[in-house]
């Protein structure tokens, strides 16, 4: 059903100028958009490009100065904005599977909330307890005793092993598996390798998100922890008893080996690799394949293996360029002191 901009506007709380009475009937980009669309400018740098697009509205900057006398709505965060708009104006543009499918298997004694979804051949094991409003798609397993909060979705295929936690809100991608045994063997005389039982959990807090086909290891005794509002990336490794702070950015095969912590809003690029037992403070930032081999303090900017702070790993990137110039000096001079060792 289409939505007006005076909607959209109070719906956002934003601040609307020109025809509130326009209908909306889907979002798109500003070179596609044409009548009965929504689109987005997400910086007053670009307004010029509101004259030029189809679109019937805009959600804009709020600094934006010239409009060009078109249907605008003004925000904080245009893309934020956008978002939240495609639940009301198109709340069937992610479809999810509704009610529970004949050929789920549900323990009898697991505890299912109200408005859950179970996709074909999903698995919820014994004192397993699922919340309300969340979605289980097709080929998942749920462990025994595992728990999972309201408004969760796991993509098929997840594996969830026993008596992990998992809060509210959270967001599992494919092929995922959280609270598999953590990599843990004690070598013995004859060079054999002996497993250590793993005896703990993993906590997902609330409102994380984990991408496709990472591992997410359980602890030896306590726990691994993910924190609220952690975001991981596709194909990372987080090891047993590691602790991710609240709202941190894992980027892509990334590793974390075992009991390490990070701090608050860490950021990490594209493989980078932890070592085990290292503190990372609050806000470090770390560069694509970083190797981070010793503890650093808040608020670091990393670079570089092993990791530096990043001004050092650059002066050192650079002085690696010189070096063919700086060997070809070398054997030149070293030609000049054969020459007069001679005379």
């Amino acid at each position: 059903m289409p939505k007006t901009l005076k909607e959209i506007a109070k719906f956002l709380n934003g601040e609307l100028i020109g025809d509130g009475e326009v209908a909306i009937n889907q979002i798109k980009s500003l070179e596609d958009a044409g009548s009965g669309d929504l689109s987005i400018l997400v910086s007053s740098k670009y307004e010029e490009a509101l004259a030029k697009s189809g679109a019937s509205g805009f959600l804009v900057p709020k600094d934006i100065k010239n409009t060009h006398d078109r249907n605008v709505i003004k925000v904080d965060y245009p893309s934020i904005a956008l978002s939240r708009a495609i639940g009301l104006i198109m709340p069937e543009a992610i479809p999810h599977p509704k009610g529970v499918h004949k050929t789920a298997v549900i323990s009898e004694s697991a505890s299912i909330g109200k408005n859950v979804a179970v996709g074909p051949y999903a698995v919820i094991s014994d004192n397993a307890r699922l919340g309300d409003d969340t979605i289980i798609y097709p080929y998942c397993y749920i462990g025994k005793g595992v728990s999972i909060g309201d408004h969760c979705i796991f993509y098929p295929n997840v594996v969830i092993r026993e008596k992990v936690i998992v809060g509210n809100r959270v967001i599992i991608h494919p092929g995922t598996v959280v609270g598999g045994d953590g990599f843990g063997y004690d070598t013995q005389r004859d060079g054999t390798h002996f497993k250590i039982p793993q005896l703990g959990t993993v906590v997902v807090e609330d409102d994380v998100e984990i991408g496709a086909c990472v591992t997410i290891d359980r602890a030896r005794f306590d726990k691994t922890v993910i924190g609220k509002g952690s975001k991981i990336d596709n194909l990372c490794q987080i090891a047993h008893n590691v602790v991710i702070g609240p709202y941190c950015l894992i980027a892509a095969q990334t590793g974390i080996a075992g009991s390490t912590t990070l701090g608050r809003n860490v950021v990490f690029g594209g493989q980078v690799g932890v070592a085990d037992h290292l503190k990372i403070g609050d806000f470090v930032m770390a560069g694509a394949k970083t190797g981070i081999s010793k503890s650093f303090p808040a608020k670091s900017i990393l670079f570089g293996y092993p990791a530096r702070q990043v001004d050092k790993a650059r002066d050192m990137i650079a002085s690696l360029g010189l070096l063919p110039k700086l060997y070809e000096r070398v054997r030149a001079l070293e030609a000049k002191i054969k020459e007069l060792e001679k005379k």
